[in-house]
């Protein structure tokens, strides 16, 4: 720790410290705030918060005491501090009115690149973004996330704010501990309770316990003027999305009025129906978003099922005709009801992005994940070979065993073999689809792969190279990222 003494002497003069042989500083993150000076830093591999001087903030911090100030690792405790001292390191909502960006970071260093990305745009960065399965596929927890997120924004200086997203939250108790965590984004994911299942509809709606009169009344036959689109339900059609969507519908009922209506701070509530086998048809998305309405719920952004396929990590694959027209069918239902339209698995959906930005008008919500790790593995590729072609043959190995968790359909054989592909030109693999879908879903394969000895096959030696290589690793993200916010119109 003696390294940190320039630092910590600096710091203790009211200036601010600058990096030297043996410390990167991170010269956005000095703050001053009453009578304790602080800023991160890096040594080798590692970022602190080095402090100086005297009360409350200096005081609260825990670490090491080095020439009388304090060098404090990246604890939970520590940020934590961050959080009561500097508002701007919490995460909040922005509710309707911009545009948002879901940026879900799977390594926990990816943040800085995002919060480049999205300066000055028209856009807020949803930095914290994670579901369930990726938490629990890669060893992480909810707390992990908010914690990462938060020193990113301390170490970029960043004051515009920022949101934290409990993603695809399924079960009552993930989305208590998530408000009680101070997520400020809850993604409800209803896709348990919506039927792909219904063949006789209005057979079985008729012997359903539920009051049929007061749907009849209220849609059958009726015309609903929705921003120039005419919405019509017939017998058929009303049973129909009665049965798929109406055990959803009273969850998402459920869950705003048991805890998104009684959080303690302002929260974007989303409403998944995409998780399922069943395209979301514009009537469908009226008559759910027309129910919540009923029923006095309030949404900030709702994600359809759209016509083709989102898969992951590769551009989106269906009838471009189609789809715009649906787009603009189901932007114009969330212009109606005042909500954003949400677009998930939306990395890298390039030749659908002008679409969105055009009928969306700019405000939307979009949520992308496993392309920021895809980047990194472009920076392993580039800077350690040996490493990426170790990565390479275990995820061929083990590929498989995430078809569980994942829907893509990669053709595999259309693969360059490694052994004929030189050093230099492994990063073209992350521009071939079928190699970037390989390591978009074995990321958790890779990352907690053991050997015999329990030791760790690629998670040191890829942090190792990514950390020591992190401006490289920046720049892919502001460049592809970048690319996505420039044909959304962002």
């Amino acid at each position: 720790m003696e390294q940190f003494t320039d630092v910590v002497q600096a710091l203790a003069q009211g200036k601010q410290p600058a990096s030297n042989n043996h410390i990167s500083v991170y010269e956005s993150s000095f703050e001053q705030k009453d009578g304790t000076n602080v800023i991160m830093a890096k040594a080798g591999t590692e970022k602190y918060l080095v402090a100086a001087g005297q009360g409350e903030l200096f005081n609260s911090l825990t670490g090491d005491t080095v020439a009388g100030g304090k060098v404090c690792g990246l604890t939970h405790e520590n940020r934590i501090v961050l959080n009561k001292f500097f508002a701007y390191t919490v995460p909040q909502a922005f509710g309707t009115e911009i545009a948002t960006m879901g940026l879900g970071d799977r390594l926990g260093v990816a943040s800085p690149g995002h919060i480049e990305t999205t300066r000055n745009r028209k856009v807020k960065p949803i930095l914290a973004q994670q579901s369930i399965r990726e938490l629990t596929l890669l060893n992480r927890t909810m707390t992990d996330i908010l914690d990462a997120a938060s020193f990113a924004v301390f170490q970029e200086g960043y004051k515009d704010g920022y949101g934290a997203d409990a993603d695809h939250i399924k079960l009552e108790k993930d989305i208590e501990y998530a408000l009680e965590l101070g997520f400020s984004f809850i993604t409800l994911d209803c896709s348990e309770q919506i039927r792909n299942d219904v063949e006789d509809a209005q057979k079985e709606f008729a012997g359903l316990p539920v009051d049929r009169k007061e749907y009849y009344n209220h849609y059958l036959n009726k015309t609903f003027e929705v921003q120039g689109l005419n919405i019509t339900f017939d017998d058929e059609s009303l049973a129909k999305n009665v049965l798929v969507y109406g055990e959803a519908i009273d969850f998402m009922e459920h869950v705003y009025n048991e805890y998104i209506s009684k959080a303690e701070k302002a929260i974007d509530f989303e409403i998944s129906i995409d998780e399922t086998e069943t395209v979301t048809a514009p009537e469908a998305h009226f008559f759910v978003a027309e129910e919540l309405r009923r029923r006095g719920v309030t949404v900030q952004s709702l994600a359809p099922r759209f016509c083709g396929e989102f898969q992951k990590g590769i551009d989106y694959i269906g009838d471009l005709e189609q789809f715009e027209k649906e787009l603009h069918e189901h932007a114009e239902i969330a212009k109606y009801f005042g909500y954003k339209l949400s677009i998930h698995s939306g990395s890298d959906k390039f030749s659908v992005f002008p679409i969105i930005g055009k009928y969306t008008e700019g405000l939307l919500h979009i949520k992308t994940a496993g392309t920021n790790w895809l980047e990194a593995v472009r920076v392993i590729a580039v800077e350690n070979p040996d490493l990426y072609r170790r990565m390479h043959v275990y995820a061929e190995d083990h590929f498989e065993e995430t078809l569980k968790y994942y829907h893509v359909t990669p053709d595999l054989e259309s693969v360059a073999p490694l052994n004929e592909t030189a050093d230099a030109d492994l990063p073209t693999y992350m521009d071939h689809d079928a190699a970037r879908q390989l390591f978009h879903v074995t990321y958790g394969i890779l990352l907690t792969a053991k050997n015999e000895a329990g030791e760790d096959l690629f998670r040191k030696e890829f942090f190792d190279t990514l950390l020591n290589n992190e401006d490289t690793y920046r720049q892919g993200l502001v460049k592809h990222i970048g690319r996505h916010l420039d044909l959304l119109g962002l």
